[in-house]
């Protein structure tokens, strides 16, 4: 890896770390709070919105902010025309939600989702301002302006939500958070920024942002409609409650998984664009990504899965028990996300958004099949054909990636192959220590240090290359 590359790497790396893992970690502290404040039917309700708002979303983006990124020689002109189309669409967007939350609410047979949904929806005409900011950030790989932008906003969203769950707003305390969190991000990225649009929209800027956002926009579509279409058929078939369940359980196994990810692919996404012509370079540094995101990942959501009962029981309550054999099924689902993030970044940054989109349809009709065939079975078996679903996802997304630098679903599991048996090592030391131990706080404690220290043990003991790697970034001599 070049030295340009290897500081742009690190620079980005460990700010995108930050401000991942630090609002989402205070996000996550809140989230425990305010659940612990509210019922599972609140959440349930929200979770309920989610393909709605997610959806809408991905419309309102439309590629565009992946475009921009991707694009080498872009000009003010083509974020001006983003902006304006972005904004357009979210008036859009939001018109036909207001419209229809009273037809939302019949369907689910809540009444208090028509207002809710109303309320809830205007964020994402909020969002559209931010956008453009965001993309900029991410091309410069600015991750240092994005982690003070996303703290202030969630930290002062999380407290005023906790206010209005204490007070006893309920369900409408979560509606709060996503409101007063969108508005103050929006705010503080023009402050810091400091960009605004021309006042031009190019017919030409549109028309090439869009011939590569549009097979992202279809790909993405496809994604989020799937990611959340759980939600739609968990709260329609079986109650808010255990939708509740669904959710909270959902969110503790992708808090790993989704902040690694994100950390990963937001600075390879960029990083890999500048190396697009000289494959032997990016096939390097994106084997090198592939090994790094399994070494981090699998031992911590295969660890929380080993830790889910002390987890949920100290940090949400009794009450929240069922959802523990769910979130160590849903830990299985997610483990390979990291991974198969970087694979459909090596598309992107090749400009194979058509491959994207293909891949989507086939997985996405895969996983829908299988969530339809477990759907009369109970959550439990939901979450088990989720699990298959995520093995078979990163399997499909390993054959363009193959064809493209002949880095394969073989390849990559033999890079990959060794943090796994560490991470199951360490997934046994677990349930044996909480055989032994039986309270909830010392089993917990307990299990995350002999894992720590049996991880970093065998990998000192095997020279893993990507603990070498690790260090390496970290400064620290071995």
């Amino acid at each position: 890896m070049g030295q340009s590359i290897r500081k742009q790497t690190v620079k980005g790396v460990y700010w995108s770390a930050i401000e991942r893992f630090s609002s989402q970690g205070t996000g996550f502290v809140i989230e425990i709070i305010i659940a612990r404040l509210l019922s599972p039917s609140d959440f349930g309700l929200i979770g309920m919105l989610a393909i709605f708002m997610a959806v809408s979303q991905v419309f309102i983006d439309g590629g565009f902010t992946s475009a921009l990124i991707q694009k080498q020689d872009r000009t003010d002109v083509d974020f001006s025309t983003a902006f304006y189309i972005n904004l357009m669409i979210s008036v859009a967007v939001y018109t036909i939600l207001f419209f229809s939350a009273p037809y939302i609410a019949i369907f689910y047979n809540q009444p208090l989702l028509s207002p809710i949904t109303r309320v809830y929806s205007i964020s994402l005409v909020i969002s559209a301002f931010t956008a453009v900011n965001q993309a900029k950030l991410s091309i410069n790989v600015d991750f240092k302006t994005k982690t003070k932008i996303t703290l202030i906003s969630h930290i002062t969203a999380g407290v005023v939500a906790i206010i209005c769950a204490y007070y006893g707003m309920a369900v409408w305390a979560l509606v709060v958070q996503i409101l007063v969190s969108t508005l103050l991000a929006m705010l503080l990225s023009f402050y810091y920024v400091r960009w605004f649009p021309m006042l031009q929209c190019s017919r030409e800027s549109f028309r090439r942002l869009f011939s590569f956002g549009s097979k992202l926009l279809g790909a993405n579509l496809i994604s989020q409609a799937y990611s959340n279409i759980y939600n739609l058929f968990v709260g329609k078939v079986y109650s808010s409650a255990q939708l509740g369940f669904y959710t909270r359980a959902f969110l503790f196994a992708r808090f790993p998984s989704t902040n690694l990810s994100n950390v990963l692919s937001r600075v390879a996404f960029p990083v890999l664009s500048q190396l697009q012509n000289d494959d032997e370079r990016l096939m390097g540094v994106y084997s090198k990504y592939i090994r790094m995101s399994a070494y981090i990942s699998f031992p911590l959501i295969l660890g929380l899965a080993a830790v889910a009962k002390p987890t949920i029981i100290l940090l949400l309550k009794e009450k929240w028990a069922p959802a523990i054999i769910l979130l160590q099924l849903l830990c299985i689902s997610v483990m390979w996300d990291c991974i198969t993030k970087v694979n459909l970044n090596l598309l992107y940054v090749k400009g194979r958004s058509d491959l994207v989109l293909r891949l989507e349809v086939i997985k996405k009709t895969i996983g829908f099949s299988i969530l339809i065939a477990s759907l009369p079975f109970g959550l439990i078996w939901i979450c088990v054909g989720k699990s298959i679903y995520g093995f078979i996802a990163y399997s499909i997304n390993t054959f363009y990636t193959g064809k493209l630098l002949n880095y394969g679903f073989w390849d990559q599991m033999r890079d990959v192959s060794a943090p796994l048996v560490m991470s199951l090592i360490v997934v046994g030391e677990c349930f044996a220590i909480q055989h032994f131990i039986h309270s909830n706080a010392l089993s917990l404690l307990t299990c995350i240090l002999v894992s720590a220290i049996t991880y970093i043990g065998i990998s000192k003991m095997t020279h893993n290359d990507s603990y070498i790697e690790l260090l390496r970034i970290l400064k620290i001599k071995k």
